[in-house]
């Protein structure tokens, strides 16, 4: 029997903090540290009072799940056209694939699911275009 990387997190102990994008927090669910760097884990809710805005990009990953807990938000992906995920809904985003947000609710609050943990994100022209450059915030 082994416990390496055993892990429990509970909303009642939640702590979110600023990550990635500023209009977002983060609430980090132990994963990284739990899979040594495999897995990222977070609860991203919209952060109060923070204006909105989003260029186009993409995330260079193994693997990226988006799962809306409350409210909604919207995407625009590459090949696909604008999305609206609803509370209930899941979105698989492939390795590479281009992508921009237009929007989300006051409420809303994702789970948020990537491999690997340490992954790079890339700003690109367009959804549709092939130039990208590094994300620097």
């Amino acid at each position: 029997m082994t416990t390496t990387g055993f892990v429990v997190t509970h909303a009642k102990d939640a702590q979110f903090e600023q990550g990635l994008r500023s209009f977002f927090e983060y609430r980090n669910l132990g994963m990284e540290a739990a899979t040594q760097g495999r897995v990222a884990a977070n609860v991203i809710r919209a952060a109060q009072g923070q204006a909105f805005s989003s260029q186009p990009h993409l995330h260079l990953t193994e693997f990226q799940l988006v799962y809306v807990l409350k409210g909604w938000i919207e995407f625009e992906y590459e090949g696909q056209g604008v999305v609206r995920l609803e509370a209930g809904s899941c979105v698989h985003q492939p390795p590479g694939i281009r992508h921009r947000e237009m929007g989300h609710s006051a409420d809303v609050e994702l789970l948020e699911v990537v491999l690997p943990a340490d992954f790079k994100t890339e700003v690109v022209t367009s959804v549709n275009s092939s130039q990208a450059t590094p994300f620097t915030g």
